[in-house]
């Protein structure tokens, strides 16, 4: 008996020294991050997971989704948003940590038409015809109501006194992505997404691109929520790095801050 037991243990210890570096890299992080971030925040965690270990899964959406999933409970360790008024929106439901919060990334809004298209450099100024451009075709963008990108849409357009005859012809999409694939598949003669999205469709060209003060500053914030797991601090730590910088910046993205390392 004494012998099955000294057995028993040992296999246990075995079995435990066998499981215990597999549970060590067994880290993940859940980031939740606005569509445009998508192509250049896949190589971001990329790298920080070769360099670490930890896994990220990303889930991309309007930020405006996003930060609601996130208030019903959904699991996520980081938000990025694509504009300060949703991270705001977190703030105030409690569900980020603002100590951790940064204003990580610029971007900014272009016109855009597919690839194909016999419009070509459009200047985008006071009196810009947006409505007579289009003709009979959509024009698409984000849900002018909700989704960033939409909402620096409409700032830019009322700003230029554009917005009034060209409303009537706007595809609202879910979020940025969608209206960059509208404006790809020909669904759309134009599109307003930002440059960073328009860089990395083949299927679209950039047309014009709206003056920097038409719209309010285009801001990406990025903060851990309060159930994040104490790995989210690391993944913050390299979002805020040069090696993120070298890569967010590759993808036209500016980057806001003075980089940590």
């Amino acid at each position: 008996m004494h012998r099955l037991a000294r057995l028993f243990v040992a296999f246990a210890l075995l079995c435990g020294s066998a499981h215990s570096p597999a549970l060590a890299q067994d880290k993940s992080l859940i980031v939740f991050a606005a569509a445009s971030m998508k192509n250049a925040l896949d190589d971001v965690n990329a790298a920080y997971t070769a360099k670490t270990g930890v896994k990220i899964s990303a889930s991309y959406a309007a930020s405006s989704a996003l930060a609601k999933q996130i208030e019903q409970g959904a699991p996520a360790d980081i938000f990025l948003s694509a504009d300060t008024v949703w991270m705001d929106y977190a703030t105030a439901k409690k569900t980020i940590n603002e100590s951790t919060r940064v204003n990580l990334l610029g971007n900014s809004i272009v016109l855009i038409a597919p690839k194909d298209s016999k419009i070509d450099n459009v200047t985008i100024g006071q009196g810009f015809d947006l409505a007579k451009l289009a003709g009979n075709g959509k024009i698409a963008t984000g849900d002018v109501n909700a989704v960033p990108v939409g909402k620096y849409a409409k700032a830019a357009l009322e700003k230029l006194g554009a917005w009034q005859a060209a409303e009537p012809k706007f595809a609202m999409a879910e979020s940025v992505r969608a209206a960059l694939t509208l404006v790809a598949r020909g669904e759309a003669v134009l599109g307003i997404v930002y440059s960073t999205d328009a860089k990395v469709e083949p299927g679209v060209k950039i047309v014009g691109t709206f003056p920097a003060d038409s719209h309010p500053p285009i801001i990406y914030p990025v903060a851990a929520t309060t159930t994040a797991k104490p790995e989210a601090a690391d993944y913050l730590a390299f979002l805020r790095s040069s090696a993120s910088k070298t890569i967010l910046e590759k993808y036209g993205f500016t980057f806001l801050i003075r980089p940590t390392s």
